[in-house]
């Protein structure tokens, strides 16, 4: 499996108005929500490019005001997570 790589000049993320720790975490967390937002990635592939849990990438979503789409495979998944539950 490859590996994709984005580089970003020194000026450009000093640009960035947020706390230099937070910058790559906030940077992948800003790319997976408009992705997401323009249906580039799925809802599972945008948590994992965010590093962030189902639970926080929903609540992300919602900060954002980003309508959260369900497809049928969504509820297949979560239907057997619950039946693997319960």
């Amino acid at each position: 499996m490859g590996k994709m790589v984005l580089e970003i000049s020194d000026e450009l993320a000093e640009a960035l108005r947020v706390p230099p720790e937070e910058k790559l975490a906030r940077l992948r967390q800003e790319l997976a929500v408009r992705l997401y937002q323009k249906g580039l990635l799925p809802f599972g592939k945008a948590r994992e490019l965010a590093g962030m849990s189902k639970w926080k990438f929903h609540v992300l979503l919602g900060d954002e005001g980003i309508v959260r789409r369900y497809d049928v495979e969504e509820l297949k998944e979560d239907l057997r997570t619950l039946e693997a539950l319960g």
